[in-house]
């Protein structure tokens, strides 16, 4: 019996060593952490049940019957975060370069099928070179699985990427159907084809960096929601995520107590919003000061930047926010903004978190760039997805909403649960100027005169009173007794029941 279990230690030894301790040398040396490292920092101390530690792949070809590694390449199990269940993946660059096999993909996929059977998250630490050349179509199959379970696994239970290294190729459409993609600043980068390609091809010379690193997808596609420092960072903010997250769609987020009182009041918001409509402020100064304790996760912050995301807790339950930003393009809605807000609002009806959105839209962004690129259907995303949501959604004017812009922005008309604005807002057809200069077009060569009538239109209709008549809004507030209002509407909304009519699903304007 002691040989044996001397055997067992042994193989456990070498499965743990991965590609041998130079390779875990070198990740060290480009700054990375090893594969069980990563999962060490991510999980709670002691947590973490390790399986199929001694599964190797069934390649006999190009001399891989004589390369033959324990775990081949990817660390598989579940521990618990903050004491919840997680499931989670790491794949290792040491061996075989975190190649995926046949086998390297039948173990991320027995974990998926594992955490959608007992609805908790998964959480997928990539990196990796891509499909195992040596295998060639096996690699490609076990591709195609793990996708088939990310499609499965979406609205079901929280899907994370973190991307540590490469990410290429076909690998890509993994984290791309998840729900949150962080990338690591100068050490991960994902593209569908390298730089060596683009430049036959396209002709193009461009770095791996410049092409797919962490600061282009934070920044110009949108594709990563975060980029961090480093890996001990990358893995506390995944940490820090976790706890605004229910684990399946069948939970509700977890309850974090808290000091900070539901009717706490703020009449430094009172002056917020400049006398001038055309001059910008902060909406997160707004954000910072209504949730609880000021703390507020927010996703995709150099992306899009006319709108605001993230997570937070009012009254200790999680809340997404959605918020114009009026110091960014004057908070018009775009292409970019309508999909990054789209998405967000779709995984918060998925998971049973409430929705706050702080509204100052002067419309959707004109000219020839943004028709050309689709704004209409682009547009129709942010519009469907509020429409279709069932969640709680409060929603709170704080200047301008214009247009076909106020309907999309959780309107009441989108069953927005609860409508409030501040005496600051102007819910109008259009801005003052612009509707007097179509109105009173024969006056355009006579400035005072547009100038009075400007006045008089702002007055009329450029406040909240034509709406609130309507009922189109529930309360005109004061601006220092925001949070209280919306952790009362949240409370009242607590046990919401609504269903969309039964359809295998919808058609959302892709």
């Amino acid at each position: 019996m002691q040989n044996i279990i001397r055997e067992l230690e042994q193989k456990r030894a070498a499965a743990r060593l991965g590609g041998g301790q130079a390779r875990i040398d070198a990740q060290h040396a480009k700054g990375k952490l090893a594969a069980r490292e990563r999962i060490e920092v991510l999980l709670d101390p002691g947590s973490f049940e390790e399986w199929d530690m001694f599964v190797e792949h069934r390649c006999h070809d190009f001399g891989m019957a004589d390369q033959k590694i324990p775990g081949d390449g990817v660390v598989t199990g579940y521990g618990t975060i903050n004491g919840r269940l997680v499931f989670v993946y790491s794949q290792d660059f040491t061996v075989f370069g975190g190649a995926l096999s046949e086998a390297h993909a039948e173990k991320i996929c027995k974990i998926m099928d594992h955490a959608i059977k007992v609805g908790a998250p998964v959480i997928g630490l990539n990196d990796s070179g891509g499909a195992r050349i040596q295998e060639g179509v096996a690699s490609l199959g076990g591709y195609a699985e793990v996708f088939q379970r990310n499609v499965m696994a979406s609205g079901v239970i929280p899907q994370v990427s973190v991307i540590m290294g490469p990410c290429a190729g076909g690998a890509v459409y993994s984290p791309a159907m998840t729900d949150f993609i962080f990338m690591v600043k100068d050490s991960s980068y994902m593209f569908v084809t390298g730089p060596e390609v683009v430049k036959t091809v396209t002709h193009e010379e461009v770095t791996a960096e410049d092409l797919g690193g962490a600061v282009t997808h934070a920044t110009r596609s949108g594709v990563a929601d975060l980029a961090f420092e480093n890996d001990v960072e990358s893995m506390l903010m995944v940490r820090a995520l976790f706890s605004y997250l229910p684990s399946s769609n069948q939970e509700k987020p977890p309850l974090v107590p808290t000091d900070d009182p539901a009717d706490r009041l703020d009449h430094s918001l009172d002056t917020l919003v400049p006398d001038s409509p055309n001059q910008p402020y902060d909406i997160k100064e707004l954000i910072y000061k209504v949730v609880d304790e000021g703390a507020f996760f927010e996703l995709a912050p150099d992306f899009a930047r006319n709108i605001v995301i993230g997570f937070a807790r009012m009254d200790g339950s999680t809340v997404g926010i959605v918020a114009n930003q009026p110091l960014v393009l004057a908070g018009c809605l775009d292409i970019k903004s309508s999909i990054k807000a789209a998405r967000f609002v779709r995984f918060c009806d998925a998971f049973n978190i409430p929705l706050v959105t702080f509204v100052d839209v002067p419309g959707f962004m004109p000219g020839t760039a943004q028709e050309y690129g689709g704004i209409i259907k682009h547009g129709a995303k942010l519009l469907y997805a509020y429409a279709e949501c069932t969640v709680p959604k409060v929603t709170v004017i704080t200047r301008k909403a214009y247009g076909g812009a106020y309907d999309v922005m959780s309107s009441k008309h989108l069953r927005g649960d609860v409508n409030f604005a501040w005496p600051s807002a102007e819910i109008a057809v259009m801005g003052p100027k612009g509707a007097v200069e179509i109105i009173f077009r024969r006056d355009i060569g006579d400035p005072a005169k547009i100038a009075e009538r400007t006045e008089e239109y702002r007055k009329k209709f450029a406040n909240p009173f034509i709406a609130g008549h309507r009922g189109y809004i529930d309360d005109v507030i004061m601006p220092h007794e925001t949070r209280k209002r919306i952790c009362r509407s949240l409370a009242m909304l607590r046990e919401k029941k609504v269903e969309n009519p039964w359809r295998k699903h919808s058609n959302i304007p892709l």
